[in-house]
């Protein structure tokens, strides 16, 4: 660790100091609504799964309409092992990861992530209106309080700071994957743009994606869920559903992919899909 590095993470939070393998860190635990063994899980099938890459492919073609690299960094809180940070970073956008789980923080300092703070924004005690931009993505399902925590990424904002997110769309698909997976909900834009709205954002953009993926996940994963056939999300499921399909199947799914990416490039929305993206920006004041 430089001097400057602590001086640039200084100017955040004073309250989080560098620890072993130059990864940050805050001087109290928060527990989380989130399964200690799924970052190394997921750490296993990001780099060749179409789920993560398409999902990341759409989360920099949004905030690349919003966002410049003379904008100061994203904080990719809840971030995991880095995934979306590190394609951040490839872009050429400066990037902070906020992951609470030490085995995430540290697969994500393997990935060569330079800034990785191993904390929630509440035991970081970052500062009040600091942050440039967050990005939290499949997050806000693992939190009790949605709004809450909302209303928190908004105080932590600069003036006009972005908010970027992603969560898993409509309720009526939920399955033993949400269970397993500690979430509290699923969302449709219409909600959700109502909580952000409500905690003092104004919606730049949102969209769904994986416009292919409702009708796949209500006949494979909600109605055996429903019918009680599955008793727990394992392991092996995980990786079998982010491998990469083959044949016409993969052609198939990159047409969707690459009219998605389109869309979002234009700033045009996609009307229905298994997620909710958003692009906010703090004004105001909530109420």
């Amino acid at each position: 660790m430089s001097v400057s590095d602590q001086a640039f993470i200084n100017q955040f939070s004073s309250s989080i100091q560098c620890g072993d393998h130059g990864i940050y860190f805050a001087d109290s635990i928060e527990t989380i609504s989130y399964p200690d063994e799924y970052n190394d899980l997921c750490f296993e099938v990001e780099e060749n799964s179409f789920w993560f890459r398409h999902r990341n492919d759409c989360i920099i073609e949004m905030i690349k309409n919003y966002r410049s690299s003379k904008d100061g960094p994203i904080f990719d809180v809840g971030g995991g092992n880095g995934f979306v940070a590190k394609g951040l970073l490839d872009a050429g956008l400066d990037v902070v990861l906020v992951e609470p789980g030490p085995a995430g923080a540290l697969n994500a300092k393997k990935r060569g992530l330079p800034h990785v703070i191993c904390a929630t924004t509440h035991t970081a005690k970052f500062k009040s209106g600091t942050i440039p931009a967050i990005g939290v993505f499949d997050v806000v399902e693992h939190i009790e309080d949605d709004v809450g925590f909302l209303k928190h990424l908004w105080d932590l904002l600069v003036p006009g700071g972005m908010l970027y997110l992603t969560v898993p769309a409509y309720q009526l698909l939920w399955s033993q994957e949400d269970v397993d997976g500690g979430h509290f909900r699923r969302y449709t834009l219409r909600n959700l743009k109502k909580k952000i709205t409500y905690s003092g954002f104004d919606i730049s953009y949102s969209s769904y994606i994986f416009s292919y993926l409702p009708i796949l996940i209500f006949l494979l994963r909600t109605i055996p869920y429903k019918l009680n056939l599955v008793k727990s999300y394992a392991s092996n499921s995980v990786k079998k559903d982010h491998s990469s399909p083959k044949g016409i199947v993969i052609k198939i799914i990159n047409i969707f992919h690459h009219w998605e990416l389109k869309r979002i490039g234009t700033i045009k929305r996609i009307p229905f899909g298994g997620s909710c993206m958003i692009a906010a920006r703090k004004v105001g004041m909530y109420f």
